[in-house]
């Protein structure tokens, strides 16, 4: 697999994990104003995931999403984090510790696919910015 479809499946997957996370996660809250910041968190993973699966099948590369065991063991650990301590400052923890991870993520594939084409660049750069993004929003609500 080349540079290109690399980083562009690295950026499909990370956005499919964010869809799959706050879709679980936005069931479990029960503070509107909180719920409202996740849906709009939501709705822009989404559109990643639609830009960023565009660019893979234009490019004539197959998209791959994350594994059907990535997901259960993702959907276990919110179930489990969240059985105890359903708080809004617990959950909005949660959420920050997995953008602080897709920000370092992000930095390291920049890096390495830096030679990639402009408009992938230009797209990880779009998901590093929103996950920096995400963080500052949800410190609010720690």
């Amino acid at each position: 697999m080349n540079g290109n479809a690399e980083l562009l499946n690295f950026i499909y997957q990370n956005s499919q994990m964010g869809i799959e996370t706050l879709h679980q996660i936005i069931g479990i809250v029960e503070d509107n104003k909180f719920k409202e910041r996740l849906e709009s968190q939501h709705r822009e993973y989404k559109m990643i995931n639609k830009e960023s699966e565009k660019l893979l099948n234009s490019n004539g590369f197959d998209e791959k999403g994350i594994s059907a065991f990535d997901k259960i063991r993702t959907y276990l650990m919110i179930n489990i984090q969240t059985l105890t301590d359903k708080s809004t400052s617990h959950i909005a923890e949660m959420l920050i510790i997995g953008s602080n991870m897709g920000v370092i993520d992000a930095i390291k594939n920049l890096k390495k696919y830096e030679n990639a084409k402009k408009e992938i660049n230009e797209l990880m750069d779009r998901l590093l910015k929103f996950e920096e993004d995400n963080i500052k929003e949800l410190k609010e609500y720690l």
